[in-house]
C-alpha cells in the first residue's frame, strides 16, 4: 500500500534518520556499497594491469589498445545516465541487483573475446552496467548516513576503489607471474575471474533495504517507516519519539523531466558535479592509459612488473584517499575538494619531472604520490556534489555529471596515449593537469558565488534551495559548517 507524499507525518524520515546513532545497520550498508565499489574497480583497474599480453596477443597498435579504454568509457557514460534516471524511478536496491548481475556477466563473457571486435563490444556492454553504479552507490551512501558523519562515510565507500585496484594487481600479477600463463590466455582468465569474484557481493547486496529516503519521496511511507523503524530500533533510537518533519520531495519519472528541473532549480549545483567529475575523469583516466600503453614501456617495465607497479600505485591512492576522509568533515567541502584538485595538478607536474629522467623507481615513487593526492580529490568530490541533488533527483544528477565526465575520460584515454607517442609524454601531462587544475577553480568560483558547503548539513536542508548560479533562492545565502 503506498501513500500520498502529503500524508508525510511530522516525523520526518530524513530528520529521523539524521538522528540515529552509528549502529551495526550503517556498517552493514558501508560494507555492501563499498563491496560493490571494489569490484567495480578490479574490473576496471584489471584492464590496465593486462592491457600489454591482451594487446600483443591481438597484434594491436597504440591507438587500438586506447579504444579498449575509450569504448569502456563511453559505455559508462551511457550507464550513468540511463542507470541515474533509473535509480530515481525504480529504486535503489532493484537497480543494485540487476548492475550487479549485468556488469558480472559481460565481464565472463569478454574472457572469451575472439578478436578485438568482439572484445570492444562486449567491454561497452559491461561498462553500461558499472556505469549505472555510479549513481546508485553515491546516491545510496548520502541517503542512509546520518549528517554527521555524511561525508567521511560517502569518502570512506569510495576508497574501496582503492582496494578493487590493488586487488586487480595482484590477479594480474598472479596470472602473469606465478602461473606463469602465455599472453594468448593470462588476459582471459583475468576477466573470467573478475567476473565470477564480483557475484560475492550479492551476499552483501541482498539485505540491504530500499533508500527510506527514496521511498518517503514516491509516496511508499509505510514501507519506508518500517524500514526506519528497524534501524531506530537496532541504534537504540525510541521510533516513537516525535523530531520536527522536513517537507516531501515530488518524485521525478522521466530523464527529460529530471534532467529538466536539475538544469531549471540547481543549474549551479548540475554544473558543479560535471565540471568536477570532467577534471577527475579525464586526470584519471588519462593518466591510467598514458601509464599503461605508453610510459612504463618507456621506462622498461617488463609485463610481469606492470601489475607489481600498479599495485604499489594504489597503495599509494589508499593512503591519500584514507587520509581525505579523515579530515573531510573537519575540512569542510569546500578546501577539502579545492586543496586536493590543486595538490593533484601539482602530482602531475612531478610525475612529468620523473618520466624525464628515465628511471623506474623515482616513475613509480611519483605515481604513487600523484595518486595518493587525486585520490583524496576524487573522494572529496562525489560526496560533495551528490549531497547537493534533492532525493528524487540525486541518482540522475549523479550520473548526469558522470556522463558529462566520461566523455572527457573517453577521449583523454584515446588521445593522450597517442600524443604521447607522437611529440612526448610531457604534452600529455600537462593536459592532465589543466584539467586538473579546472576543478580546482571551479571549487574556487563555487566558494566565491555563495555555493553551498554541505559538511553535515542536513540533506533536506541542502535541497531547499531553488535558483541562482549556485542553485540557491537569492534570499537564502550559503549553508556554511
Amino acid at each position: 500500500m503506498t501513500t500520498s507524499p502529503d500524508a508525510l507525518s511530522a516525523e520526518s524520515i530524513g530528520t529521523r534518520l539524521d538522528r540515529l546513532r552509528w549502529s551495526g545497520t550503517h556498517l552493514s550498508i558501508l560494507m555492501a556499497l563499498g563491496a560493490g565499489w571494489l569490484f567495480d574497480s578490479l574490473e576496471v583497474n584489471l584492464v590496465g594491469s593486462v592491457i600489454n599480453p591482451l594487446s600483443e596477443h591481438f597484434q594491436a597498435t597504440v591507438e587500438q589498445s586506447s579504444r579498449i579504454f575509450w569504448v569502456w568509457l563511453l559505455g559508462v557514460l551511457f550507464g550513468a545516465l540511463a542507470g541515474g534516471v533509473l535509480a530515481d524511478r525504480f529504486g535503489r536496491r532493484r537497480l543494485f541487483l540487476v548492475t550487479l548481475l549485468w556488469y558480472s556477466g559481460f565481464t565472463v563473457l569478454t574472457a572469451a573475446s575472439p578478436n578485438l571486435e568482439v572484445l570492444y563490444v562486449l567491454r561497452f556492454l559491461t561498462a553500461l552496467g558499472v556505469g549505472a553504479e555510479y549513481g546508485i552507490i553515491n546516491a545510496a551512501i548520502m541517503e542512509f548516513m546520518p549528517a554527521r558523519v555524511r561525508g567521511r562515510s560517502a569518502a570512506a565507500v569510495m576508497n574501496f576503489w582503492s582496494i578493487g585496484a590493488i586487488a586487480s594487481g595482484f590477479i594480474a600479477f598472479l596470472l602473469l607471474n606465478t602461473f606463469a600463463l602465455a599472453s594468448a590466455v593470462s588476459w582471459r582468465y583475468g576477466f573470467a575471474l573478475g567476473g565470477i569474484l564480483a557475484l560475492l557481493v550479492l551476499f552483501f547486496r541482498r539485505r540491504l533495504p530500499e533508500s527510506p529516503r527514496w521511498l518517503a519521496a514516491q509516496g511508499r511511507v509505510e514501507e519506508a517507516e518500517a524500514i526506519l523503524r528497524r534501524m531506530e530500533r537496532r541504534a537504540g533510537v525510541d521510533p516513537d519519539a516525535s523530531v520536527p518533519g522536513d517537507a516531501p520531495e515530488a518524485p521525478a519519472t522521466t530523464h527529460r523531466s529530471a534532467l529538466a528541473e536539475l538544469v531549471r532549480r540547481y543549474p549551479g549545483r548540475l554544473l558543479l558535479g560535471c565540471v568536477l567529475d570532467l577534471s577527475e575523469a579525464f586526470g584519471y583516466y588519462g593518466l591510467s592509459a598514458l601509464l599503461s600503453i605508453v610510459v612504463l614501456k618507456q621506462v622498461h617495465y617488463t609485463d610481469a612488473e606492470i601489475p607489481f607497479f600498479f599495485i604499489l600505485g594504489n597503495v599509494g591512492a589508499l593512503i591519500g584517499g584514507i587520509g581525505m576522509t579523515l579530515a573531510f568533515d573537519r575540512l569542510g567541502r569546500r578546501w577539502s575538494v579545492g586543496t586536493f584538485y590543486a595538490l593533484a595538478a601539482t602530482g602531475i607536474g612531478v610525475l612529468a619531472a620523473a618520466t624525464s629522467t628515465g628511471d623506474k623507481g623515482l616513475v613509480l615513487a611519483a605515481t604513487m604520490l600523484a595518486n595518493a593526492v587525486a585520490t583524496g580529490a576524487w573522494t572529496a568530490a562525489y560526496p560533495t556534489f551528490t549531497e547537493l541533488f534533492p532525493t528524487h533527483l540525486r541518482a540522475a544528477g549523479i550520473g548526469t555529471s558522470v556522463a558529462v565526465g566520461r566523455i572527457g575520460a573517453a577521449y583523454g584515454a584515446l588521445y593522450l596515449p597517442t600524443l604521447a607517442v607522437q611529440i612526448g609524454a610531457t604534452a600529455s601531462y600537462v593536459l592532465i593537469a589543466a584539467f586538473w587544475s579546472v576543478g580546482a577553480i571551479a571549487m574556487i568560483v563555487w566558494s566565491v558565488s555563495g555555493g553551498v558547503d554541505g559538511a553535515r548539513q542536513p540533506l533536506s536542508a541542502l535541497s531547499a534551495g531553488a535558483r541562482g548560479p549556485a542553485g540557491l533562492s537569492p534570499s537564502a545565502g550559503p549553508l556554511t559548517k
